[in-house]
């Protein structure tokens, strides 16, 4: 536990240093968006409006309260409230992860610390850029949704409906919970409070959904799966380019709205899968829920039409609490998301310049990155199917009384159900 603690605040001390530019980091500075465009939308939303007209400002209404958080520390100045504020809730992610992990006892509790150890080395990993973007806060409050769901089935629906007003993906969170009463209870709570919150931001602050227009006409990010197409394609005469557009940096050209348009139906189709994935479940677990959370923000990354560099934080986030719960089997996608995130900080900043200019070293570090993301989605995808289908389907099969085997020899069918996980949540 002290190595853990010495080993977080070690690695977040160097973050801030970072962000205070004590230490300087190659390449783009990170904290521009902090301390030019956070703090220009901190003058707007503080007139009780969302950005008007701005197309950059992409993020649902609840993204207004991240970005006016640094209020909070009237004595600091925007930038560096914002950083003390981003390591706040670093540590309230961690915090929750250790809490977790000691609700289980012997060996449990080792490896359920294993999931604070991803977190501690997952997130300095993505260098000052975590600390330089509010996607850190948003995967606090979805750690905390995961982590309550055993326990307190509607607070963790309300946590959810929360963060997906933040910033939309934590609605995935809701994909995997268990069938029956627990689904009833989070989905209801998460409609009732993304309604009650949505309404109060529509009705208190105009603008509060201009965002959903705003992502209508994105491209195809450089640092996306899809983009790898455009990098190659430069070297055989492609006339696109290159540019800032709708606050990242795009390829704009022929063939990029087919692209774009191929990635949104894989999008689709990673969605219908989740769908059949729970249609066909027969188990839960007290770990499922977050499997399938892990495995569906996979999905989404890998056939987005951008993949920015914050967005490993939520993935690191996931796969801590994958690894902190119990019965959770999704240890190798985490290490592969963690690695990921170690070559996310050598593509941006260190070699940002690289990756914009398709040269050698720059689209060989995207494919090492999205290809350890597209392993880590298809592992993880496997391991959902595998652990809530197809093995309970084989234990059933040879359960006493079936067609199959009745026993294994020691005086217990091979399908004998397994003692529920702490919270109940088993649901076949």
């Amino acid at each position: 536990m002290r190595l853990l603690i010495a080993a977080w605040a070690a690695t977040r001390t160097v973050l801030l240093l970072c962000v205070f530019k004590v230490i300087t980091v190659p390449g783009p500075d990170v904290t521009s968006d902090v301390s030019v465009i956070y703090q220009g939308w901190y003058r707007v939303l503080s007139t009780g409006v969302f950005p008007p007209d701005d197309v950059t400002w992409q993020y649902p209404p609840a993204a207004a309260l991240a970005i006016l958080s640094p209020a909070l520390l009237p004595f600091l100045e925007y930038p560096a409230a914002f950083y003390v504020l981003a390591c706040a809730a670093d540590a309230a992610a961690f915090a929750l992860l250790l809490y977790a992990s000691r609700r289980g006892a012997g060996p449990e509790r080792g490896r359920g610390r294993a999931g604070a150890w991803v977190w501690v080395a997952g997130v300095p990993l993505l260098g000052p850029t975590v600390y330089a973007r509010y996607d850190l806060m948003v995967t606090a409050v979805a750690v905390a949704a995961l982590l309550a769901l055993s326990r307190s089935p509607r607070t963790a629906g309300a946590l959810a409906a929360f963060g997906a007003l933040l910033k939309v993906w934590p609605a995935l969170l809701l994909v995997g919970t268990p069938r029956g009463r627990v689904t009833r209870a989070v989905w209801g709570a998460a409609v009732a409070a993304a309604l009650v919150l949505t309404a109060a931001f529509a009705a208190a602050m105009p603008g509060a959904l201009d965002f959903l227009t705003h992502q209508r006409d994105r491209g195809t990010e450089v640092e996306s799966v899809g983009a790898l197409v455009f990098h190659v394609a430069r070297h055989f005469g492609w006339e696109g380019q290159v540019l800032l557009n709708y606050g990242s940096v795009e390829f704009l050209g022929p063939y990029v709205d087919l692209v774009s348009t191929a990635a949104l139906l894989c999008t689709a189709a990673a969605f219908g899968w989740m769908l059949r994935w729970r249609l066909r479940a027969v188990e839960w677990t007290t770990s499922t829920a977050a499997d399938a959370a892990f495995a569906a923000v996979l999905l989404f990354t890998v056939t987005s039409r951008v993949i920015s560099p914050q967005y490993m934080v939520w993935l690191v986030g996931l796969a801590a609490v994958c690894v902190t719960l119990r019965t959770g089997r999704q240890g190798l996608p985490a290490v592969l998301v963690v690695v990921a995130t170690g070559v996310t900080l050598l593509e941006f900043p260190l070699n940002f310049g690289s990756v914009v200019a398709s040269d050698a070293l720059g689209v060989t570090l995207l494919v090492v990155r999205n290809g350890l993301l597209v392993a880590a989605a298809v592992l993880a995808c496997a391991r959902l199917w595998r652990t809530t289908v197809t093995e309970p389907l084989r234990r059933a099969e040879r359960a006493p009384g079936s067609d199959g085997d009745g026993g294994d020899g020691d005086g217990r069918g091979r399908g004998a159900k397994a003692p529920e996980p702490e919270g109940g949540l088993v649901s076949r």
